[in-house]
């Protein structure tokens, strides 16, 4: 890691605490519900008032919903310390603030696990800040900050189980370069023969070779970005009449508890506890996560690196991808399983068996809801789309009168929240992914593998449905690896520290000039983000297009 820890501590927090104060600021405009707010407000109340979620039109008995519970949850929390509405439209406190609270929690807190996230990846505290801002100014995520709905709590779920696998990363290859180094060191120790000479010789080479894996990481520089080529590490010097040592030569060590690994697991299932289409996402990065494994003892002088990364990661990646997460997400379902009136809850009888027999009645019906889910919506696209932004979402829009609501315009007034990306991140993101492939083709970077998995797992399922109702916000979980993308095209534009001032200079200032634009094309943009009352022309003027109207 980048040296200073404390002021890479005090940058990155920086960075969020400024995406903490733009979501917080105004978050209760505007008043009462908008958009899906209407349906998770009132689920949460019920969680946080019986358990579980309550039929909102007759506010007795259970509802049927099509999302698991922890995301709501969450909300049900901060109703609970701030105010909520009851199903019978009475409000308690401050609703707004209440169901609102913790989703500005949680984008806040996704911007600044992901700046760590980036700074242990490039190695860079200038990277980590820029990873940060640029989630910090994405329109997209500062709208889902500010809304009662469940998305934002999946991202930030999905950012937390990243930044965990990327320390898991380092703390297995640290690992795995102290049991080298230890069993070289041993070897070098045995009893003197008579090529005790060659023996030290070749396990001092193996010893200093291992440690090299720890140093991989540290090759990254914020400018060279040049830490994904193979470092060549012998093995732990020769063969000993011992199967151990032969299982060692042949596999590598094993590298006991991962507790990283198994973070990364919890977060994937509390992912899943808000919305299924996590799943993606747990299948995508525990590929990569075998695969770093597989790379990692190959770079460590395994024979058989894969055999080595089955035999002896796979019970533990097994634990950290599918057990965890598993155990993780019928927790979420806990206030379901400890009540009485959840839906189908006593379907089968009030046994135990009964009970898991009404819970997987419940999980087919939710699957067979999204199956059929292809009514038509204004606001719907089909994922392609997504890419270039063709149809944000308008989640809230009314157009106040001259001299009323604060509008000072004699030919009009717009107000709306629209849910839109940032064109330089988004445009430029998912341009950006063709030169990331390049630089994996050309380098095998594995910083760009992690970009192309991760987006990769995040939108290409959603193809596999194109008659299904789909919206623009689907594709948040996208967003965090645009921006790693971003993040390691500008170390690569700022260049290694080798390189003449004059590239040095013009990378500086073309990613100086990329981060002004960010900035500003966010301001320029924040009205219509953040339900500003302002005229109609100056709304219209922000409608680029057909389709953002």
């Amino acid at each position: 890691m980048p040296g200073n820890p404390l002021g890479g501590w005090l940058a990155t927090l920086s960075v969020a605490v400024l995406a903490g104060i733009l979501r917080f600021w105004n978050l209760t405009q505007p008043r009462g519900v908008y958009f899906d707010e209407v349906y998770y407000t009132k689920d949460a109340a019920g969680l946080l008032k019986a358990g579980y979620e309550i039929d909102s039109n007759s506010c007795v008995g259970p509802a049927f919903v099509v999302h698991p519970p922890f995301g709501k949850w969450l909300m049900a929390a901060s109703e609970g310390l701030f105010g909520y509405t009851s199903c019978d439209g009475t409000p308690h406190g401050s609703p707004e603030l209440g169901w609102r609270f913790s989703a500005a929690l949680f984008g806040t807190l996704a911007v600044l696990v992901l700046a760590r996230a980036a700074r242990r990846m490039f190695r860079s505290t200038l990277l980590g800040c820029f990873a940060g801002l640029l989630l910090a100014m994405d329109g997209l995520e500062f709208v889902q900050s500010r809304i009662g709905i469940l998305d934002i709590f999946l991202m930030t779920g999905i950012v937390v189980a990243l930044a965990c696998l990327l320390a898991d990363r380092d703390h297995g290859r640290g690992r795995l370069a102290d049991r080298l180094t230890a069993a070289a060191l041993a070897t070098a120790t045995a009893p003197a023969s008579a090529t005790s000479a060659a023996s030290a010789t070749s396990a001092t080479s193996a010893s200093s070779d291992a440690a090299a894996i720890s140093a991989v990481p540290e090759a990254a520089t914020s400018q060279g970005l040049d830490a994904g080529a193979p470092v060549a590490v012998a093995g732990a010097g020769p063969p000993v009449d011992d199967r151990r040592a032969r299982l060692g030569e042949l596999y590598g060590p094993r590298l006991g508890l991962r507790p990283w690994r198994l973070a990364a697991g919890a977060a994937l299932g509390l992912s899943m506890g808000v919305k299924w289409s996590a799943l993606y996402s747990i299948v995508g990065l525990s590929a990569l996560a075998l695969a770093w494994d597989i790379g990692a003892r190959r770079t460590g002088g395994a024979r058989r690196p894969v055999l080595g990364a089955l035999r002896r990661d796979l019970p533990g990646w097994l634990a950290g991808f599918v057990a965890v997460p598993i155990v993780v997400f019928l927790a979420t379902w806990t206030g379901w399983f400890v009540t009485d009136g959840g839906y189908y809850r006593h379907f089968y009888g009030n046994g135990f068996v009964d009970a898991w027999r009404g819970w997987w009645k419940y999980q087919m019906a939710v699957l067979h809801f999204h199956e059929g889910l292809h009514q038509g919506h204004a606001s719907a696209s089909h994922p392609m789309s997504w890419l270039v932004m063709g149809r944000p979402v308008a989640y809230y829009w009314s157009a106040p009168a001259y001299g009323k609501s604060g509008c000072h315009d004699p030919s009009g007034c717009s107000r709306e929240v629209l849910a839109l990306g940032n064109p330089a991140i988004w445009w430029v993101g998912v341009a950006g992914l063709l030169a990331v492939l390049a630089w994996w083709i050309t380098r095998r970077d594995w910083r760009a593998a992690l970009v192309l998995v991760g987006f990769g797992s995040a939108f290409l399922p959603w193809l596999l449905f194109p008659a299904r109702t789909m919206f623009f916000f689907y594709a948040l979980p996208c967003l965090p690896f645009l921006v790693l993308g971003l993040t390691g095209l500008a170390g690569l534009a700022l260049g290694p520290r080798g390189a003449s001032d004059t590239r040095r200079l013009v990378g500086a200032l073309s990613v100086g000039l990329y981060t002004i634009v960010v900035v500003l094309l966010f301001a320029y943009f924040y009205p219509i983000l953040a339900a500003q009352v302002i005229p109609y022309s100056s709304w219209r003027a922000r409608m680029w297009f057909p389709g953002w109207i």
